[in-house]
């Protein structure tokens, strides 16, 4: 069978693994901006604390995504939980790292305006630190989903959703017909939707950033 007969086949099948990958992908990647935001906003103004989030969050990139997953298994179980987890905390890093660059880079002098004119410190953050630091924060989530596109195809080890099952069927039968075809499928559907993901990114950046401060 050709790759091309093995595509139109199992065409249903591929296109419900790729829905679950994107899918759990999103999901992971809008709880990771809301975690990484956060520890940024709440760690900006301190160089001590700024550094310990930063370094705290790139330990987890250290821990090989395969590892991670199976000692998450004897906690949380099989599954979407582990796979979730992981995909957050690998997700972190680069939210962290470009939100707090980007909070540190707004002009001091625009903050002290919005001080003189009676803005609240809640106000200053949402209304001129938050929007002014958006380029380099979307940066970091596009960075942050390119990883965990890959990253999301190991969750098919602890029974977790997506195209990596299809690449580990593959493998685990390696020699048989199909094989060659599964994990060939599995591996450009997920580069297919990083790149449509990508091009999303691009789009929302174009919407959402002010043509006077794109990068």
């Amino acid at each position: 069978m050709t790759f091309w007969e093995y595509l139109s086949s199992r065409h249903q099948q591929l296109l419900t693994d790729a829905y679950q990958h994107a899918s759990a992908v999103f999901q992971c990647m809008v709880v990771a901006t809301l975690i990484g935001v956060l520890i940024a906003v709440a760690t900006y103004r301190s160089d001590w604390a700024g550094g310990l989030a930063t370094t705290a969050t790139s330990t987890v990139l250290t821990i090989p995504s395969l590892a991670m997953i199976g000692l998450l298994i004897p906690v949380v179980g099989l599954g979407v939980p582990p796979t979730v987890t992981a995909l957050t905390l690998y997700g972190l890093l680069p939210i962290v790292r470009n939100a707090i660059v980007g909070l540190r880079g707004v002009d001091p002098s625009l903050v002290d305006a919005a001080r003189g004119i009676g803005m609240s410190r809640l106000a200053r953050l949402l209304r001129v630190e938050l929007p002014l630091a958006w380029p380099p924060i979307l940066t970091g989530i596009r960075v942050a989903t390119q990883m965990l596109m890959g990253i999301a195809a190991i969750a098919a080890y602890a029974s977790g959703p997506g195209l990596g099952n299809e690449i580990f069927r593959g493998i685990s039968s390696l020699g048989s017909a199909n094989a060659l075809n599964q994990v060939l499928a599995g591996t450009l559907g997920i580069i297919v939707l990083a790149l449509l993901f990508d091009a999303a990114y691009v789009l929302i950046g174009r919407l959402t950033i002010p043509r006077g401060i794109r990068v």
